[in-house]
């Protein structure tokens, strides 16, 4: 199986679980603020046109920079045990604009 395969089941995986926490509303917006802020960084270091594997490589290297991203910049407290979550969820939505991407 591919990187790019294997990454991108990762980040559905991390979408559907943001998106099970939607019962929870104090919950889902604090992943939203974590998304938002993840996204955000992810237009500036991966700019407008990439594709899937240059994503994938750039994902490779995202837990250090959004640990700093969201230590300096989140008013969520608990935003370590999410972390996983909302960056594979960035990068789902992200994917969209790869492009090569397809459904």
């Amino acid at each position: 199986m591919s990187a790019v395969v294997v990454a991108r089941h990762e980040w559905e995986d991390g979408t559907r679980r943001l998106e099970a926490a939607r019962d929870d509303v104090r919950h889902y917006h604090q992943l939203l603020e974590l998304l938002d802020l993840i996204v955000g960084e992810l237009r500036k270091r991966v700019g407008q046109t990439y594709t899937l594997a240059q994503l994938v490589g750039a994902y490779g290297e995202a837990e250090s920079w959004a640990r700093e991203l969201l230590d300096e910049r989140s008013s969520v407290a608990s935003w370590p045990r999410d972390l996983t979550i909302v960056l594979a969820a960035a990068f789902d939505a992200y994917q969209l604009g790869a492009v090569d991407y397809a459904p």
